[in-house]
């Protein structure tokens, strides 16, 4: 069953365990590089035109920013994108140990969208972090950004290319645009699956 958005509201922003809200329903995390479009993809999936803050500045979410969805039956959980190089370093370095403690250690965790960008080849930090939550046993919900940006036969020889380097991680990762809304409902579904709502 999918539930649908009636209703999406910003919770808290927290960079440790200690700031982070009371355990409560699944939590659905996003991640992906800096750029890859992260923000736009949640305000699509929600319907909000400014749930998430969309910056041209890559690597503006240092934080981890968390999401009620209809009055706390889910919770979406928007994570510092990775991989910038202008970011600084001491940002960078609190970057991991931040993210790692919360995919680590946060009982309520139901999955974890990882987001590429159709026309990228995923990135070293894209496959480490593939790796890592397939080691932590964690499910992964592949989302393809920018489709929109390719044709359908483009779309199409691309995912083929793309498909055994993700396959181990996903057997069906979704082609999204946030410019159109390809793939919403679909990745919605997905969503709530591993939810279990």
């Amino acid at each position: 069953m999918t539930i649908p958005i009636g209703q999406a509201d910003f919770i808290i922003t927290a960079v440790k365990p200690s700031g982070y809200p009371p355990s409560g329903p699944p939590e659905i995390a996003f991640a992906g590089r800096s750029n890859v479009g992260k923000s736009s993809l949640i305000n699509t999936l929600t319907r909000r035109k400014k749930l998430v803050r969309v910056s041209g500045t890559p690597g503006r979410t240092q934080q981890i920013n968390f999401f009620s969805i209809n009055q706390d039956v889910l919770r979406l959980v928007d994570l510092p994108g990775y991989g910038y190089a202008k970011v600084p370093k001491a940002i960078k370095a609190a970057w991991r140990p931040m993210v790692e403690a919360y995919l680590g250690g946060r009982d309520t965790l139901a999955g974890v969208v990882v987001i590429l960008d159709i026309r990228r080849e995923p990135t070293a930090d894209d496959l480490m972090l593939l790796d890592w939550l397939r080691s932590l046993q964690i499910t992964i919900l592949l989302a393809i950004t920018k489709a929109d940006k390719l044709s359908k036969n483009q779309q199409a020889s691309r995912l083929a290319k793309l498909r055994p380097a993700l396959a181990p991680f996903d057997h069906s990762p979704t082609l999204f645009s946030a410019l159109n809304g390809q793939g919403r409902e679909q990745l919605w579904g997905r969503i709530c699956e591993a939810a279990g709502v």
